[in-house]
């Protein structure tokens, strides 16, 4: 009797991506097995497709590989030492899984662990652009009923932009920009948004703008920005040069946030920063703000669905990483994938 296969979608080279069968994960100890519902498409998973991704040159990932690590799905299966109650679960999961053993892991700080796999990423952990995946229980974070798939899938996105808000310290009453207004930069104003803050963007071209606006948010490009106090910029782009941007736009005792990540090394004026008095912060991974995005979202605090253009299934992955229209899609920045569409 031949093993259960499944299908998937495997990156082989750079932009060459195709479904195959492959063989179904199997529950080991301390994992359980997600049938998966809902995936996520995103910047890194498009660095991977051209081959532009540091972590391929790095040594930290390698083709052939299966991207995907903004899911949602079901608990199918559990391994030994899991509680047999994940089973029917709606769940989502953390892309990082630290060692457990190290300080930082110890320290609760598993998202910067040294020798972390990143699911869909790092270390040859599969990803979720499959119909199903193998995941430690530990890294689940349960969906509340009114979390749906599409919902679930946005969590992981949702904690970084969490995060990046957070990071600004904001009040009411506060005025922050936020650089780039693509899914990570959408999300940052809407948490930014629930804390009372007035909300700015800033993108290049019109449709991108024209997006954030209709969402009702104040867009500008570059050129159009009101020479304004901002209390905080946050830069949610990849343009190496918008980090010292966002230190010549804010205001003395402000905060700078960078979440975005550039292709080549960005440079700021460290005097600028010390006789600015300005906080600067590095936001990685949406670890620590899983669990507060998940009541966001169950709350209506924060309504990302808008932000999905379309979802189509595991045949159109290798399209929707070139960056192919596809028919029908809305103006929003995300794609989704339903393994389970054929």
């Amino acid at each position: 009797m031949s093993a259960a296969t499944m299908r998937a979608a495997v990156l082989t080279a750079p932009g060459e991506c195709s479904v195959q069968e492959v063989p179904a994960p199997v529950a080991s100890a301390g994992e359980v097995v997600v049938d998966v519902e809902r995936v996520g498409v995103c910047g890194t998973d498009v660095e991977f497709f051209t081959g532009e991704m540091a972590y391929l040159h790095e040594g930290h990932a390698r083709f052939p590989m299966r991207l995907g690590h903004e899911w949602a799905g079901i608990v199918r299966a559990v391994g030994d030492g899991v509680d047999p109650a994940w089973r029917g679960r709606r769940v989502m999961g953390d892309t990082m899984l630290g060692c457990g053993r190290c300080r930082r892991c110890e320290r609760g700080h598993q998202h910067v662990c040294a020798d972390r796999q990143e699911v869909g990423i790092r270390g040859g952990r599969p990803g979720a652009l499959a119909e199903q995946l193998a995941v430690p229980v530990t890294s689940l974070h349960e969906l509340p009923g009114n979390v749906d798939p599409a919902l679930g899938a946005l969590v992981e996105p949702g904690g970084n932009a969490l995060r990046a808000a957070r990071a600004a310290a904001l009040t009411p009453g506060d005025r922050v920009l936020i650089l780039g207004p693509g899914t990570i930069g959408l999300l940052t104003a809407m948490f930014a948004r629930a804390t009372g803050a007035e909300v700015h963007l800033m993108g290049h071209t019109a449709a991108s703008l024209a997006f954030a606006r209709s969402l009702g948010f104040t867009a500008w490009t570059e050129r159009e920005l009101p020479d304004v106090a901002f209390d905080a910029v946050i830069d949610a782009t990849n343009a190496a040069y918008l980090p010292a941007r966002a230190l010549d736009l804010v205001e003395p005792g402000g905060r700078v946030v960078c979440i975005g990540l550039a292709g080549s090394p960005s440079h700021i004026d460290t005097r600028t920063l010390a006789l600015k008095d300005v906080t600067a912060v590095g936001v990685l991974s949406a670890s620590p703000g899983l669990a507060a995005t998940i009541a966001a979202y169950a709350t209506g605090q924060v309504d990302p669905r808008p932000l999905v253009a379309a979802t189509v299934g595991l045949d159109r992955v290798g399209a929707v990483l070139a960056g192919a229209p596809i028919a029908g899609a809305g103006p929003g920045p995300k794609v989704h994938i339903d393994p389970r569409s054929h």
